[in-house]
């Protein structure tokens, strides 16, 4: 009796897909967009919104939330990661991270993405291996990891961190461990 042979089937393929990472801050957000497969990350694109020193507070949230909706208009991420608020020693400073994170929050809630934070130690231990790491030696690691031309400015480098962060615990964390993460 003759046996058929079938070829296996192929594995389905991994699911693409493309986070917003963000650095938040009122003068200087950083920003960037990061697809993986699974197996390469690839950097779309980076950047800083920068907001001028006479532009009051109010006027740098606005600009954080319709920076933000372009790219995301432009790009179209499935998800968003986030760096969480730091610890810092002043109220005031709180509050102003705190809004900027908030108008961030905002532009990727309105858009229906799924949120994800991120703590700044756990950020900088995925990019660099160390959570006291220097802001330079994040960039030179995302300029090496992300195999980019030239090595982003520090808040963009930051926002790619963010999306290494995110696509290293997408792939170990369970769903529960997960959700745990959403904002």
């Amino acid at each position: 009796m003759a046996r058929l042979l079938r070829s296996p089937e192929p594995a389905p393929a991994a699911e693409m897909q493309r986070v917003l990472s963000i650095d938040p801050a009122l003068r200087k957000t950083g920003y960037a967009i990061v697809e993986s497969n699974g197996r390469e990350m690839r950097a779309i694109t980076w950047g800083v919104i920068q907001n001028k020193p006479a532009l009051l507070p109010s006027g740098c949230l606005v600009a954080i939330r319709e920076a933000l909706n372009d790219v995301i208009r432009e790009h179209s991420p499935t998800v968003c990661a986030i760096e969480s608020t730091i610890f810092v020693q002043s109220f005031k400073t709180a509050i102003v991270l705190g809004s900027a994170r908030g108008a961030a929050l905002i532009a990727a809630a309105e858009h229906g993405l799924p949120i994800y934070e991120y703590a700044p130690r756990e950020i900088k231990q995925a990019a660099v291996g160390r959570g006291g790491a220097q802001k330079d030696q994040v960039a030179f690691m995302m300029r090496s990891v992300l195999r980019l031309r030239e090595t982003p400015p520090p808040d963009a480098a930051d926002a790619l961190a963010v999306a290494v962060t995110h696509f290293q615990n997408a792939a170990s964390m369970k769903a529960m461990d997960r959700e745990a993460r959403r904002v």
